[in-house]
This record gives C-alpha cells, structure tokens and sequence, in this order.
C-alpha cells in the first residue's frame, strides 16, 4: 500500500510543477488599447473692427446719437470748417490801411486761426473713426472752443478795414460752427454719464468681491505662531583698524625681531667670568 502511494505522489508531482510553471509564464492580457487623445477645441473670440457701443446705450436715450449720426454730424462740421478756409484765402491784409501794431496783431491771429483749424480738423478725422470715445469727442469740442474767438476777431477785423458784408460772412461762418458744436455736446454727455455709471458698478462689484473673499478665507490660515526672542547675530562686522606701515619699516621691524630670537654668541659660564 504504501508502494502504491509513493509510486502515486512520484506520478502526480510532475504534473503539479508543470501547471504551475505554465501559470506563472503565461503573460498578464493587455489592457484594451486607448483611443487617441482628441485636442481640446477652443473658442476662438474674433476682436471686432470697432469699439461697440456700451450696453446701457439704447436708441430712445436722450442724447445718444448712433454712430452714423455722429458720422453725419462731423461731416457739417467739415463744410464749415472747409467754408472758413475759402474766406481766409480771399483775406488780403496787406492792402488795408492800419497801424503797425495793429497789422503785427491781426497777423498773430490769422495765424493762430489756422493752427486751431488744423488741430480740430485732426481730432475731428480720428473721433469720425471712433464716434463712441468720449476722449476724441471732447478733444473736439475742445479744439472748436479754440476756433470760434479766433475767428470772431478775424471777422471783426475784416468788417473795420475791408467790408462790413464781407465781415459779415465770416460771422456767419462762426455761427454755424457753433451751433454744430452744440449739437455735438449732448452725446458727449451721455458717454460721460454712461461710462461714469459703468465705473461705478466696476468699483462696486470689487468692493462686494473683495468683502466675499475675505469672508471665504476667514481663520483659513489659522492663528499666527510666535517666535521666540532671539538676540540676532550681525555677520560682516568692522574689523579692528591696524595702522599700516610703509615697506620699510615692515623690513627693519622683522630684523628687530629676528636679531633679539637669536641665542647669545657667549655662554653662560663665560659670560659670568667676565661680570
């Protein structure tokens, strides 16, 4: 019986070792293959050509013009500025009968009026690019405010010496101006008022923010930690001054001090006789 068992187990052993050796080499399956990663699709913003108008900006709101209309406007202000410069070349100062002085005047304002009408007529070509900037329209305004005295006085001049009819027309010129210029004050009120009420509700939603935010971090970062008083260790002190000594004296002090670390030439014993 026992033979039969030993013969058993001998048989049956080799068969174990050989499931097991098979099991151990037979590869872990692969995991299932991933599909490619897709790139993430972002939302392009295009930037439009022209500064849009504020939201609050509505077409009933007095006072706001669109921007076709204030394209229109600035064009009446081209013909009249391109009237004033037809009668200004019809001015003809050197035939008038007036005092040096007087002549040395009106020449200063003839010529402060064509600066001024240049300097409108640049801000006027950049606000007709952007008719919502309350900056360019304001430089406008501001330039039209340098025109009209200055024409005023030309005109004034011109109806003394020349014509009183042709003075007359420089004035009307300056009248149309004017009141173009008027037309022009109502919308850069508005953008005023607009943008004033927009930088108001920016400070306001930072103000809330801000209250928000410290309220979320509020004993977040815990309680601070003292530190113990420690007396603190400066580094890089002054060091002691030593008076330096010129090259010389540096030799002769190093023979000093080499002739007195040198032995007595006499030995004791003679040295005692002597005495």
């Amino acid at each position: 019986m026992k033979a039969f068992l030993l013969a058993l187990l001998v048989a049956v052993y080799p068969l174990t070792f050989l499931v097991k050796s098979s099991a151990q080499k037979t590869p872990p399956p692969k995991p299932p293959a991933e599909p490619a990663s897709q790139e993430v699709e972002t939302e392009k913003v295009a930037v439009p050509a022209e500064t849009p108008p504020p939201i609050s900006a509505r077409a009933g709101t007095p006072g706001y013009l669109e921007p076709a209309q204030v394209k229109a406007l600035l064009h009446k202000i081209w013909l009249a500025q391109y009237r004033i410069d037809d009668l200004l070349a019809q001015v003809r100062a050197e035939r008038w009968k007036m005092p040096d002085a007087a002549r040395k005047s009106f020449g200063q304002t003839l010529e402060n009026l064509r600066k001024a009408l240049a300097s409108e007529a640049d801000w006027r070509a950049q606000f007709e690019d952007r008719p919502d900037s309350l900056y360019l329209g304001f430089q406008t305004y501001v330039a039209i405010n340098a025109v009209l005295p200055r024409l005023d006085g030309v005109a004034r001049a011109v109806s003394q010496y020349e014509n009183p009819s042709f003075g007359a027309q420089y004035s009307q010129a300056a009248n149309q101006l004017f009141d173009l210029q008027q037309s022009l004050q109502p919308h850069l009120a508005f953008l005023s008022k607009n943008q004033d009420g927009l930088l108001l509700a920016t400070q306001t939603n930072l103000a809330s923010c801000q209250n928000e935010l410290g309220y979320a971090l509020h004993n977040k970062e815990g309680r601070a930690t003292p530190m113990k008083n420690v007396a603190p260790v400066f580094k890089g002190g002054k060091r002691p001054h030593h008076a330096t000594e010129p090259a010389g004296n540096e030799k002769k002090t190093r023979a000093k001090t080499a002739g007195a670390a040198k032995p007595s030439a006499n030995p004791p014993a003679k040295a005692e006789q002597q005495k």
